[in-house]
């Protein structure tokens, strides 16, 4: 097994690693599921599964993070190198979904404005809301639309700012959950 005790900077390369790899395999899921299954994109279940994978992988490279550590490594060490990892692979989902919207697939953000806006008039019209409330929620929601599929440089930089901020909370949560201490006196086992 490789360690790496004392050289940190093979840590944030393991992590910068692990991101790319979480990313690329968010990428294939999401592009194989638009180009074979488009329908499933919106839907609770293409949601699950996303979410299922990603926090199996997240879990996989935390663990595996922490041998390459040398089976040990505090609190702040597990933060700073899964947190690297989860904001590597939110920045690349980030700008490749702007960017393949914009440039690759022109019809992308119309296909899920039509989609979210059709299943968001289906659950209004569940709870018999009136014409003008479901008009003023719809319309809100257009505009919500709008600015995550076609951000300004403001609004990118912002929705991504966010991203980090949740993407920070849970690295707190794994970081607390991985750390493992190296004990002060070691149990000598034969």
């Amino acid at each position: 097994m490789e360690t790496t005790t004392g050289n940190p900077s093979v840590l944030k390369g393991e992590a910068v690693k692990n991101g790319l790899i979480m990313a690329a395999v968010s990428l294939v899921i999401f592009l194989v599921t638009n180009y074979v299954m488009p329908e499933l994109l919106g839907s609770t279940a293409f949601s699950i599964l996303s979410i299922v994978i990603g926090l199996g992988l997240a879990v996989f490279f935390s663990i595996d993070m922490r041998k390459k550590a040398g089976g040990y490594w505090t609190f702040s060490e597990a933060l700073l190198h899964i947190f690297i990892m989860f904001l590597v692979s939110a920045g690349v989902v980030y700008i490749f979904t702007i960017l393949f919207g914009k440039y690759i697939d022109t019809t992308y953000p119309e296909r899920m404005k039509e989609m979210i806006s059709a299943k968001t008039e289906d659950i209004i019209n569940k709870f018999g809301m009136g014409e003008a409330q479901k008009d003023e929620m719809l319309e809100k929601q257009a505009q919500q639309l709008e600015q995550q599929f076609n951000p300004t440089f403001f609004q990118a930089i912002v929705g991504f700012g966010i991203q980090a901020i949740m993407y920070g909370i849970g690295a707190l949560i794994f970081a607390a959950i991985f750390k493992k201490t190296k004990p002060l006196f070691p149990q000598n086992v034969d």
